[in-house]
């Protein structure tokens, strides 16, 4: 663990934007929002920020990608493409670093998915220990406020110094080739550091431990009363799925160029919420009912991923229930409602 100047900081950064050949990128101002986006100096860089609009998994996992080109003459040609660019990411909260690695475990599932490794694997992860937090956040209760693994460095703000935690070789190279100034963590700078965590109060919004949610969600699956009463007010628009820093699916398409003789074949972010999500040639749709997609958004996050991998996929971040109009999506209220036997 080391110490550096917050002067120094800004120095550390500004080297990276101006020397690595990556492209960096780090939280930014957006009215009264925030939201990953390139750097073009650390002055620009908000690491005393609440919650981003989107989750930096918008990196490893673009919302549309071309994953192959073809052309169509005599012989069907393919041609892979995997737009991989090499990126430095600036201020990854604990919350969104435990997503990445239940992305990194899913995506590197047997089939391996290359588009996503090969850009996961040119990404460095410099994340920072929350200052504040948002309204809707409940990444206390879920036990992703802090993280032990899942970065390259780790910085914490001590006032007018950081603590930096090297995770990686990656973060430790980094650090030694910008030649900035760093010196030893002492007691001291450990003792506030627990300090400063300890400080960062969350109100504990579910009243149980996340480990009791598999077999929670598995007793209610019949529970078709609960779900219809609580989709009633959806809009089936998908917002909480294209926020989620855990959600993963995708759509794949072929379009055609007008010649009819070349095209490309893509995928884009795709939400369970959304009416033709299940939908299947023949027109048979799997979940036509608004409820069954409700009851599966909340099932995927608590009980099959957890099946599948061990992993509660919600990790608080309060994206989803701050951005719904209707404002009926927050996994907390949710949560609590069926441990509580309430409609």
């Amino acid at each position: 663990m080391k110490i550096i100047k917050k002067d120094d900081l800004d120095s550390f950064v500004d080297y990276l934007i101006g020397s690595d050949p990556r492209e960096v990128v780090g939280v930014k101002e957006r009215g009264s929002k925030y939201a990953f986006d390139k750097l073009k100096s650390s002055k620009e860089l908000r690491l005393d920020y609440d919650v981003t609009i989107l989750p930096p998994k918008k990196y490893l996992l673009p919302q549309r990608e071309t994953l192959l080109k073809f052309k169509s003459n005599d012989k069907i040609k393919t041609e892979p493409v995997n737009e991989v660019n090499g990126r430095i990411i600036v201020g990854v909260h604990p919350y969104d670093l435990i997503a990445i690695e239940q992305m990194d475990r899913i995506f590197s599932e047997e089939p391996e998915d290359p588009n996503y490794l090969k850009k996961r694997e040119a990404t460095v992860l410099i994340g920072v220990n929350m200052k504040n937090t948002s309204e809707r956040c409940f990444a206390g209760s879920m036990k992703t406020a802090f993280t032990q693994d899942g970065y390259d460095l780790m910085l914490t703000d001590l006032g007018g110094k950081y603590a930096v935690e090297i995770g990686t070789e990656k973060g430790k190279e980094l650090l030694k080739k910008s030649g900035v100034a760093l010196a030893d963590a002492g007691e001291e700078d450990k003792k506030m550091i627990e300090e400063k965590k300890r400080s960062l109060t969350f109100e504990s919004k579910i009243n149980f431990e996340p480990s009791d949610l598999p077999e929670l969600m598995k007793s209610n699956y019949d529970n078709d009363k609960f779900w219809e009463e609580n989709a009633d007010n959806c809009y089936s628009c998908g917002t909480c799925n294209l926020v989620c820093p855990t959600c993963y699916c995708f759509d794949v398409k072929d379009l055609m160029e007008v010649t009819l003789k070349e095209g490309s074949r893509i995928r884009q972010w795709d939400g369970c919420l959304l009416e033709h999500f299940a939908e299947v040639a023949g027109g048979e749709n799997f979940r036509e009912e608004r409820a069954q997609r409700y009851r599966h958004r909340y099932m995927r996050k608590g009980l099959y991923l957890h099946n599948r991998f061990e992993d509660i996929a919600c990790v608080g971040c309060g994206r989803c229930s701050s951005q719904c109009v209707p404002d009926i999506a927050d996994p907390a209220e949710i949560f609590n409602k069926l441990k509580e036997g309430k409609i």
